[in-house]
């Protein structure tokens, strides 16, 4: 089969690769209709997150079940399926408890050893470890470029606001407008937020979040601070949203957050970060961190989805042959494509 495979900082190739087999009985195996190039795959690319060589990439798809062990019941040969971006073993402690994202024994797709050894989704089949807990059944009617996102993006935006603690009438600001930021709008927006502020420093982004009900606001044109305290009367917002994974990002949202509010930080950290922890000691602020609960919010995600209420099909920009998938990293590394999608 052919699958997009890693070969060093900047370079990924399509190579042919043995078809997955059946490992446990628990697994199941997928034939690829769609995978997303996500913006923790230029995490890999830039070199920021460590994978070997030949290592096939990818983590959000959509397919059909073509191979089930023995033990699995979700789903059956010919279903339709989504998958989440990373597995659980629903018998440890932290999945015993819904903490799905910290399982002792979580793999995470295309991300190398040091995150399971689990081969990506961007080709043209994959193997599916825990198929009953990692896999869903794709709504009647729901596109495949659609359900990519419930099992990564989607539930990434989901986990930001459900995690961050934001209650109905909630002012609410999102840094960094990328698929997730922009998810995390209409999600803050869907659960009842009075306003949201929508940071980034792309204009096409920037009108994205105005289609989904946002204030806009230019992250060097303009003054992201002053539209936190013009739209609370001065407090700052009740809750902050950083999606991008920099910590002069984490740092605005210290200075935009109220006294007493609350920091859900959903992008990606991989090294160390300095910002002002007096000022957030000063004035109380919840900050929390890490891997988004994929498992435990996807079903809530797709009911949302399939009824209307979360529509992330404006996010996609550009349909690609996975045959061109070197091509589709090197046009989202320029930013010049918000999300891409990859059909084998």
């Amino acid at each position: 089969m052919r699958a997009l495979t890693f070969q060093g900082p900047g370079e990924v190739t399509v190579q042919e690769r043995p078809e997955p087999e059946l490992v446990d009985l628990g697994d199941a195996i997928v034939r690829i209709e769609a995978s997303g190039v996500c913006g923790s795959d230029l995490h890999i690319y830039h070199g920021r997150v460590r994978v070997e060589q030949g290592f096939t990439l990818g983590h959000e798809y959509v397919g059909t079940v073509v191979a089930t062990g023995e033990q699995v019941r979700s789903v059956a040969v010919g279903d339709r399926v989504l998958g989440c971006f990373q597995t659980a073993c629903g018998s440890c402690f932290h999945c015993m408890r819904g903490e799905y994202q910290r399982c002792v024994e979580s793999r995470t797709f295309g991300h190398g050893s040091t995150l399971g050894s689990l081969q990506g989704t961007q080709a043209e089949m994959a193997l599916v470890p825990h198929a009953d807990l990692v896999l869903r059944k794709v709504p009647e009617g729901m596109s495949a470029e659609a359900a990519l996102f419930a099992g990564d993006v989607m539930g990434t935006g989901f986990h930001a606001v459900d995690a961050s603690g934001m209650r109905p009438g909630d002012v609410v600001a999102v840094l960094g407008l990328g698929p997730v930021g922009l998810c995390a709008v209409q999600i803050a927006k869907a659960a009842g937020a009075a306003h949201v502020i929508a940071v980034d420093a792309v204009e096409s982004r920037l009108e994205l979040a105005r289609s989904f009900g946002a204030e806009a606001v230019h992250l060097t044109e303009q003054d992201p601070r002053a539209a936190a305290r013009a739209a609370t009367a001065g407090r700052g917002v009740d809750v902050c949203i950083e999606a991008v994974g920099d910590a002069r990002a984490l740092e605005s949202a210290i200075r935009m957050t109220r006294d007493c509010g609350a920091i859900q930080a959903i992008g990606v950290y991989a090294e160390r970060a300095e910002v002002h922890l007096g000022l957030l000691w000063l004035k109380a602020i919840t900050l929390r961190g890490g891997q988004a609960n994929v498992i435990g919010h996807v079903d809530r995600v797709l009911a949302m989805m399939a009824a209307g209420v979360l529509d992330p099909s404006p996010l996609v920009s550009r349909h690609m042959p996975l045959d061109e998938a070197p091509e589709a990293y090197a046009i989202y590394d320029r930013r010049e494509a918000l999300k891409i999608v990859l059909t084998p």
